[in-house]
């Protein structure tokens, strides 16, 4: 049989446990190492998973530690440094959303891995939610007809973030999902908001995206809501699909319902509009946790050495759109458009001349031991201090 892949996590505040425990349960997995400055934290996951070693030191993961992947669960602003460390290392990394600070960190993160032959996948973990997944195959067969538009709420109380607005934090999601459903990148993005909190960082923000066809996805993030509220509509031309992904049972409901105007009338008092109201009803969702589907898959795409479903390239689009709404946050809410390449690949923001403020994540001077990283014939072995917080 073959032997299980020795994974590590980086990470154990308010996601890495989860990675933790679910990584833990694979039986293809061997979860041997976690990292945390907290040893608190540390001490207690270790009492919950007896075998595991613990370090507050991230070096100690790439020298000597025998590993084949590592998963990364910590703040944004510190992605880079020890995504690029792990992939120099010859890891295999799993990065929790968003992918990096910037595009140019992304970018720089899909080419190491390219080079090294190393498989880089990011943590969209919506796309493997078997209601997401009967979502896309629902639109794919065509049942609810052309799409209209797409509108999704993810609106809370906090958790508040400091060094990342709340489109960065919980917008993700939901761009990952519209991409995901649409089947291609936007075309432009408009973002407004407003810092109720804390200065110069959104606590609420609206994002609309625009795609090809005269389709469009808007999308309002909260940190200041009383209610939890994870709710996306899909609006067709046949039929509408509401997805709660917070309600126990029937997280989809589809509609049969539709707007149509009539092809011809020679007056207005003859023009009306005829509103169709069908049934409604839920199909059939698999119960499986997204979350443990993800982490198989990234043991699977190591074995078998294929691309992620959510690989480089998707966390590089994802964070090219938050690019994007940072731009346009700081221009009032006007378009920033978003440039295809012409073979097809991943779009890449037009924000030259534009502005940042404290809309995205502070982009650090990613040095290990004081110098730049370089890509050394042997593993570095270096010491990265690093804030662990929630991804």
């Amino acid at each position: 049989m073959t032997k299980p892949l020795k994974l590590g996590v980086v990470g154990c505040g308010y996601w890495g446990p989860n990675l933790v425990r679910n990584f833990r349960s694979l039986p293809d997995c061997n979860l041997k190492m976690i990292c945390d400055l907290n040893e608190a934290r540390l001490k207690h996951l270790k009492s919950v998973y007896p075998g595991v070693q613990g370090v507050t030191q991230f070096h100690h993961m790439l020298n000597g530690a025998d590993l084949d992947a590592l998963v990364i669960a910590t703040a944004v602003d510190t992605h880079y440094p020890l995504a690029k460390a792990s992939l120099l290392a010859g890891r295999h990394t799993f990065i929790e959303k968003p992918m990096a600070s910037s595009s140019a960190q992304c970018q720089e993160l899909v080419d190491v891995a390219r080079e090294r032959g190393l498989v880089l996948m990011t943590g969209h973990t919506f796309l493997y939610s078997p209601a997401v997944r009967k979502i896309k195959e629902i639109v794919d067969h065509g049942d609810i007809g052309e799409i209209r538009y797409i509108c999704a709420r993810r609106l809370n109380l906090g958790l508040y973030q400091k060094d990342i607005n709340v489109a960065w934090d919980l917008a993700p999601h939901d761009i990952s999902i519209v991409q995901y459903i649409m089947g291609e990148a936007p075309l432009s993005v408009n973002c407004s908001g407003s810092a109720h909190v804390t200065p110069g960082v959104e606590d609420v923000t609206m994002m609309c995206l625009t795609f090809s066809k005269e389709r469009s996805a808007i999308i309002h993030s909260s940190w200041l809501d009383p209610r939890k509220v994870r709710e996306m509509t899909i609006v067709g031309s046949k039929r509408m699909i509401v997805y709660d992904d917070v309600a126990p049972l029937e997280k989809i409901r589809i509609f049969d319902a539709r707007v149509e105007r009539p092809p011809h009338y020679d007056t207005f008092a003859e023009f009306q509009y005829a509103y169709h109201y069908g049934d409604v009803y839920s199909p059939y969702i698999k119960q499986e946790e997204p979350l443990k589907a993800e982490c198989q898959h990234f043991l699977d795409c190591i074995r078998r050495g294929g691309a992620p479903l959510t690989d480089g390239h998707q966390g590089l689009e994802l964070v090219r759109i938050l690019e994007a709404s940072s731009a346009s946050l700081n221009k009032g809410g006007a378009p920033v458009a978003l440039g295809l390449h012409k073979n097809g690949d991943h779009g890449r923001s037009l924000l030259a001349g534009s502005v940042r403020r404290a809309t995205g994540p502070k982009i650090p001077a990613a040095k290990l031991n004081g110098r730049k990283p370089s890509a050394p014939a042997d593993p570095p072995r270096t010491a990265i201090k690093i804030r662990v917080t929630q991804p």
